[in-house]
């Protein structure tokens, strides 16, 4: 037993060891989750402040994606192991053996391929999850919002109780000309750090000596000492304000990163949809030019039979080949251009270009019915003006575009732009970056500022070795130890830095409120636009759905009219040219109508898109 207030020495080395070992069991994976725990509390913390409420936020992907089901499942080729995940990797020399959690794959995932060969067929619903689960760039910017966590989580570590510890023990020989000595020192040492929002700064250590000559009378002392500081700063770098501006700029830095990833998704959601619907027009471009070619096919053995019973000069049956032979170079010419923009929407969606997918064909159907609903009851008809003839000097009035079938996102411009500027999250995040740079100005003013700072150190003890190894072991005594206090000042002499950093500052500023303003107007022209294209698309999808049905009409007419003798095949072909040309036209004019649907939803900041990649479209009043 000891006596109270002493130590054991022996049990130095003990100790030593106890400590040795609890720093050799803090393995990769207990940081790992450490880290992990951190970021995610930020992420959640944040996202109450930026949206008022939680979601399910990760940066692991599993380990079952779709991209490797495909890949595997289709036996399509792959260049490394890399082509299927981090976790098919061969570690490398010195990798630790537990790096990070194991990644539980999916379970019954809808979307993955049946087997080999198989064909994945995507909805529109479908391609907005598989791009949520999938879309490199998507997962990059989650990367960005964890990572902007991990540096918050490091500047909250400034206020934290810091501690410090280090075990030594070392065998020393000191040659001198008097004597020598040589003999064992062992060290251990403790240190407390704290950091207060206030500025002040409090550092306190307690460090152990226990030294043994190996030499001579082989003495032994044990020393012991402790020591504490406190650091106040009363002018430069005072003030709550300017010792918590980086913390308070890192936990800004996660909001814009929210309100970034936020505003990536529904973008990222437009774009999938619109690449979606261009897949299907460029697949109904192809259906449209197989008919085309059919029908000239057809043509051409007609005005080969009406030839050759001598109703038809050989020139015409000429002018049917060729156009015949055009028709042919249009179909493949469609069919690749098709393959093409279905490869790079594969792409978009982060799966591999080789693999067997199709998309719905029936969401065209479904857009075309949603918007004839929504049209005038002679939409497929010809407009009666043209059944009354005019004069030459008759007034000919123009009807200007109307609301009547217009959608519910056709809305007066000035509520679609307030609604704008109230939603747009990129826009908050600029308008909070002009805080930020009014922030720096009263940082940098403070750093112009002489430094006067109060300090107070206290001292106990003493420390030992190898030469003070015959002195009696150190003792805590406060009654002999050694206290000080005093003021710190630091002439303000040289400021260039300061000064510059406090003139760039207001430089920042102005370009920040510029930043704000520009994207105010460009939104304002955004909003603008989309309800322009929205009126446009609608008024050429009526427009086009009656060419499409004067060019039926056409057709049929023109044809007729060569069997009886009464038109040149050039008229066929023309009708037949102009019929193509219109289903087309309307198509286009169908996905121009919902791709500015969607894009006014996004550029107004109101398309929701949940943690599964599905939207959740905005309901005007």
């Amino acid at each position: 037993m000891t006596s109270p207030g002493k130590i054991d020495l022996r049990l130095l080395p003990t100790c030593l060891c106890i400590g040795a070992l609890l720093l050799a069991g803090c393995q990769p994976l207990w940081y790992w989750q450490q880290a992990d725990n951190a970021a995610t509390g930020i992420i959640a913390h944040q996202q109450v402040e930026a949206f008022g409420e939680t979601s399910p936020f990760t940066i692991e992907r599993p380990v079952d994606t779709l991209r490797r089901r495909l890949l595997i499942d289709q036996q399509l080729p792959r260049s490394s192991e890399a082509s299927l995940g981090t976790d098919q990797l061969q570690p490398v020399d010195y990798w630790p053996e537990h790096a990070c959690p194991p990644v539980v794959g999916t379970e019954g995932d809808p979307l993955a391929a049946a087997g080999d060969g198989s064909v994945l067929r995507l909805t529109l619903m479908d391609a907005l999850q598989v791009a949520a689960a999938n879309a490199r760039d998507y997962q990059t910017r989650k990367e960005d919002v964890y990572r902007a966590a991990l540096a918050l989580d490091l500047q909250n570590d400034a206020f934290r109780n810091t501690f410090a510890g280090v075990l030594e023990a070392v065998q020393t020989h000191e040659l001198a000309k008097n004597a020598s000595y040589r003999g064992n020192e062992y060290g251990a040492g403790l240190d407390w750090t704290r950091k207060l929002e206030m500025g002040a700064e409090i550092t306190a250590g307690l460090a152990l000596d226990l030294v043994k000559l190996l030499t001579a009378d082989r003495d032994s002392s044990f020393g012991i000492l402790a020591d504490a500081t406190i650091t106040v700063p009363l002018l430069r770098g005072a003030g709550r304000h300017i010792v918590t501006e980086p913390m308070t700029q890192a936990q800004r830095n996660v909001m814009y990163s929210l309100y970034s990833l936020e505003r990536f998704k529904r973008t990222l959601a437009v774009r999938v949809a619109t690449e979606y619907l261009a897949v299907l027009q460029q697949l109904d471009q192809v259906q449209n030019a197989a008919e085309h070619y059919g029908r000239l096919i057809a043509n051409v053995r007609r005005g080969r039979r009406l030839a050759d019973a001598g109703r038809l000069p050989e020139i015409q049956v000429d002018q049917a080949r060729q156009d015949e032979l055009r028709a042919r170079d249009a179909w493949i010419i469609a069919q690749q251009s098709y393959k093409q923009r279905l490869d790079r929407f594969k792409i978009t969606l982060g799966l591999p270009t080789d693999a067997n997918i199709e998309l719905d064909t029936d969401e065209l159907e479904r857009l075309a019915h949603a918007a004839r609903e929504r049209l005038p009851e002679d939409v497929d008809g010809v407009d009666s003006s043209v059944d009354s003839p005019l004069r030459s000097d008759d007034v000919v009035e123009l009807p200007p575009p109307s609301r009547q079938g217009g959608g519910p996102f056709e809305m007066p411009q000035r509520l679609a732009v307030e609604v704008a500027l109230s939603r747009r999250l990129d826009l908050r995040t600029t308008i909070g970056e002009v805080f930020d740079a009014q922030r720096q100005i009263a940082v940098t003013a403070n750093a112009l500022q002489m430094g006067l700072a109060f300090t107070s150190t206290a001292r106990a003890g003493a420390t030992r070795s190898l030469t003070s190894a015959g002195l009696p072991a150190a003792q805590l005594r406060p009654e002999d130890g050694r206290y000080t206090f005093g003021l710190s000042l630091d002439l303000p002499l040289e400021r260039t830095a300061e000064q510059d950093a406090y003139r760039s500052s207001f430089i920042t500023l102005e370009q920040a409120v510029r930043s704000v303003q520009q994207l105010e107007d460009q939104i304002k022209l955004d909003v603008r636009s989309d309800l322009r294209k929205l009126l446009q698309a609608r008024e050429s999808f009526v427009i086009r759905a009656k060419a499409v049905t004067v060019a039926y009409r056409r057709v049929e007419s023109t044809t007729l009219f060569l069997q009886a003798g009464r038109a040149e095949m050039r008229d066929v072909l023309e009708a037949e040219e102009a019929l193509v040309s219109a289903q087309d036209a309307l198509t286009a004019s169908l996905v121009d109508y919902r791709v500015a649907e969607l894009e006014l939803q996004r550029d107004m900041g109101v398309l929701e898109i949940d943690d599964r990649g599905l939207w959740h479209e905005y309901t005007p009043e």
